[in-house]
């Protein structure tokens, strides 16, 4: 007895461009102003950085530090609180709104994403916002995945993944795949 295993065709799959939130030309005017000023391991100035995210539409708040060889699919979508940290490498793959809350740290090569296809058989692409309170760190190249909230002051540890659809407490600790509490981060 055999069992049929199908074969989905992409071709038919609903398209992300459903995503996009921008017309096409926007969308590649971005890549190339990402290309440049954003991911480019040669330009060094946080300030140029940012402020070319805010004229594709990012909420960028004072005193962030946006480090190099970043990625930001669509700056649109980004939401940063005052005093902010982006550590270099760090790919935020926005779909939906990625909210990064005052005094919030996301440590180099962190990858956050919101969107997934979440084993549908049709391929269709389906986004959750990621938000990230006030004060939490997500540690070097943790995950975290659409509808995730990072309470207030919480760690994701190295190589650690959160989400999909997590809620980590404030001031937790929190590692593995899938991260579980192991700690507090200011303990009494």
């Amino acid at each position: 007895m055999s069992k049929e295993h199908r074969v989905i065709d992409l071709s038919r799959a609903p398209g992300e461009r459903t995503s996009w939130g921008r017309p096409k030309v926007v969308v590649y005017l971005w890549a190339a102003a990402e290309l440049l000023f954003v991911t480019n391991a040669w330009q060094i100035s946080s300030k140029l950085r940012i402020k070319v995210l805010r004229v594709f539409g990012a909420k960028i708040g004072s005193d962030v530090i946006f480090r190099p060889r970043t990625r930001v699919k669509f700056p649109w979508n980004l939401h940063v609180g005052d005093r902010a940290w982006i550590g270099e490498g760090v790919w935020i793959h926005n779909q939906d709104d990625v909210i990064l809350g005052h005094d919030s740290v996301v440590s180099q090569e962190t990858f956050i994403t919101t969107g997934s296809h979440a084993h549908r058989r049709d391929m269709a692409l389906i986004t959750r916002p990621v938000i990230v309170e006030p004060g939490a760190w997500l540690t070097a190249r943790s995950v975290v995945l659409g509808g995730t909230t990072i309470g207030t002051s919480a760690i994701v540890t190295p190589n650690s993944v959160a989400g999909p659809n997590q809620v980590l407490e404030a001031g937790g600790i929190y590692s593995g795949n899938p991260a579980r509490k192991s700690g507090e981060r200011f303990p009494e």
